[in-house]
């Protein structure tokens, strides 16, 4: 490196030794993150909770896989933000509607009662999210060059925004929803979601212009056949809805074969597509034991939000000093040691440089340990209703955390890495499909929980993540390969 780079480089480290521009993103960020955790953290008890207690009602089994369909459908949701960023609209403006869309849909479950108010809501808020991550990263990774060594510790400082929002929001609406019912706390979501797109709006003009370029911008007919389908899509929905085709028990099925069907569709169209190079198609492919391993990591991890969220109401002591914490809190636990923890990984990982542990490495390390997570809940098996202590939760929870850092902003990091350059957005869009897949696969495994049978659903949960994490180890020589110097 020249030491005119050299120089250049340490003009701009104005955020935490970090392009300014990184404070935007990280902004928009937390508060999105804030409203979304925020409204999750009570969306499966408002759903499961009878109505004499403000809830709907639903059947437990069935509100965990709406939360699962749910949250499948946000990282779903990232192609579609990602087509329209790279052939439509350019990232930074489809962030800017997608922010505003999540607003929209928190106010929606808020003011709105019933099972009305929880469509619409989700509906808004998950093709919203899903634009936010989408696009977030691509524009935070175009503040770093080829060979910037800070990138995997900007996606970590990126990261710790994530987690204050998600420590903060469960924290504020469990207090809001259990002293004032549900619909205050989802109100206490849509703020947050309008003070993040505030401080975007008055920055935003500050971001690199790559983010106001469409990379591969469809031809004007073109653009107009999309539209007409759009809303021919729109039409067939709406009539399989009313014909009870698309139910809320089919729900989590119906967004499984979605995301398998565009899983493989865009893994084939990146390595077919005359646009890729040999050795982007060869980076495409690499990337493909590194996904299977994240969807791992979010089938696991995931289950903090529905059978995690079932066993601190049912099985958890969360009696402390004579006081019950709120069920939502535990959501709050994992955040707090990555906020703690997100610090040490990036400077670590800025330290070591091109010393560091590869990608592939680090997710596969991430898997590994998450699956040793769900095996620290074996020996609490079978200690009746609310009899696991706090604190042991609190340290698998700790173990939660250790192998998040590994994995998902290193894999975010990753998927801006090997994306070839007609497809820069809708690659990490193929990274948010792993945590689409594994999300819902979250809502899936969760039927099969009871408390009878902990020992066979976490004893076989964690062992499968600690093997698939092990043949990602053993291949790691050959992705290097494959990956073509990238790390």
């Amino acid at each position: 490196m020249s030491d005119t780079t050299t120089t250049s480089q340490r003009r701009e480290r104005t955020f935490l030794g970090h392009p300014v521009q990184l404070s935007t993103l990280f902004g928009v960020e937390m508060f999105e993150r804030f409203s979304f955790y925020g409204m999750q953290g009570i969306l499966l008890i408002y759903m499961y909770y009878s109505a004499t207690q403000g809830g709907l009602g639903l059947d437990e089994g069935v509100a965990a896989g709406i939360v699962g369909a749910y949250g499948g459908t946000v990282y779903l949701s990232t192609i579609l933000a990602a087509w329209s960023a790279d052939r439509l609209f350019g990232p930074e403006r489809v962030l800017f509607g997608s922010a505003v869309s999540v607003m929209a849909g928190h106010i929606a479950l808020a003011l709105v009662p019933g099972a009305p108010g929880l469509a619409i809501g989700l509906v808004l808020v998950a093709f919203g999210s899903g634009g936010i991550k989408a696009n977030a990263s691509t524009i935070l990774a175009s503040l770093y060059g080829p060979g910037d060594d800070r990138r995997d510790a900007g996606f970590s400082i990126f990261y710790l925004g994530v987690n204050i929002g998600a420590f903060s929001g469960p924290l504020l609406t469990g207090v809001l929803q259990s002293t004032w019912g549900f619909h205050v706390g989802f109100g206490a979501a849509a703020v947050g979601m309008a003070i993040g797109l505030a401080q975007y709006a008055v920055n935003r003009r500050k971001l690199p212009a790559s983010g106001f370029v469409v990379p591969n911008p469809l031809p004007a007919a073109t653009r107009n056949r999309a539209g007409i389908g759009a809303v021919a899509l729109l039409v067939v929905v709406g009539v399989l809805i009313a014909t009870d085709v698309i139910t809320a028990d089919r729900l989590k099925w119906i967004v499984f074969g979605i995301v398998l069907v565009a899983t493989v569709s865009y893994f084939t169209l990146m390595l077919t597509s005359p646009k890729v190079d040999r050795v982007e198609r060869r980076r495409v492919l690499a990337f493909l034991p590194m996904w299977l391993a994240s969807v791992m990591f979010w089938a696991i991890f995931q289950q903090i939000f529905t059978v995690l969220t079932i066993y601190a109401d049912q099985r958890l002591d969360r009696t402390i000093l004579g006081w019950e914490m709120p069920v939502t809190w535990t959501q709050s636990i994992e955040p707090v040691f990555v906020i703690l923890l997100a610090g040490v990984y990036a400077t670590v990982w800025t330290k070591l440089g091109p010393r560091q542990p590869s990608s592939p490495l680090k997710m596969a390390i991430g898997t590994v340990v998450v699956g040793c997570a769900f095996l620290l809940f074996v020996p609490f098996a079978g200690t009746g209703a609310n009899g696991t202590p706090l604190l042991a939760v609190v340290g698998i929870l700790l173990v939660f955390c250790l192998a998040e850092l590994f994995t998902s902003p290193v894999g975010q990091s990753l998927s801006t890495k090997l994306a070839p350059q007609a497809f820069q957005t809708q690659m990490v869009a193929l990274f948010f499909l792993s945590v689409s897949m594994g999300t819902v696969l979250s809502g899936l495994l969760a039927e099969l929980y009871s408390e009878g049978a902990e020992v066979a659903y976490f004893g076989i949960t964690g062992v499968t993540a600690i093997v698939v994490g092990l043949v990602v180890v053993a291949l790691v020589p050959k992705l290097k390969v494959l990956m073509e110097g990238v790390r």
